[in-house]
């Protein structure tokens, strides 16, 4: 089940992992790797295709009030976006290392997208409670062990590439 039908969680930011479907993980090796961020997150609803390739995950993270649903995606959606999204860049400063980033992109024919959710609960009726207050940490573990187990590159949208 989608965390976008679960009213205890509204959707944030939308970031993305690029890579070359040769890459697409085993959801058995995306259950693996985020097992190594330990028992600060938990995984549900981990879907695979006939293969065992991923398909789409849920990963809740109560201690950041936070969760994610991550989803493959690939094909001709990915490759225009990969080009819009170069092209943007394109014009702005950019330091050395984000060069050889927008180069690697464009092999990058496949993503996983990471909707990243805070968990409301029922923290968002006391104003004053400090409770639910969304920690961007998790995410950021998250995004790193996907595109270090697709060998891509993490992205938010709005701000560019995240090295």
């Amino acid at each position: 089940m989608s965390l976008f039908a679960d009213s205890r969680f509204q959707w944030r930011e939308t970031y993305f992992v690029l890579f070359q479907q040769k890459h697409r993980p085993q959801a058995a090796d995306v259950e693996k790797a985020l097992g190594e961020i330990g028992e600060k997150i938990a995984l549900v609803d981990v879907a695979a295709d006939e293969d065992g390739l991923l398909e789409s995950l849920t990963i809740l993270a109560h201690a950041d009030s936070a969760g994610m649903d991550v989803i493959y995606v690939e094909g001709e959606e990915v490759e225009e976006q990969v080009v819009e999204l170069r092209r943007e860049w394109k014009g702005q400063l950019i330091a050395s290392g984000d060069k050889a980033v927008l180069e690697r992109m464009k092999e990058c024919d496949a993503r996983l997208d990471v909707f990243h959710f805070e968990e409301l609960g029922d923290s968002f009726l006391d104003e004053d409670s400090d409770e639910g207050v969304l920690d961007p940490a998790t995410l950021l573990l998250v995004l790193s062990k996907l595109a270090k187990l697709c060998h891509g590159i993490s992205i938010d949208p709005q701000a560019g590439p995240l090295i």
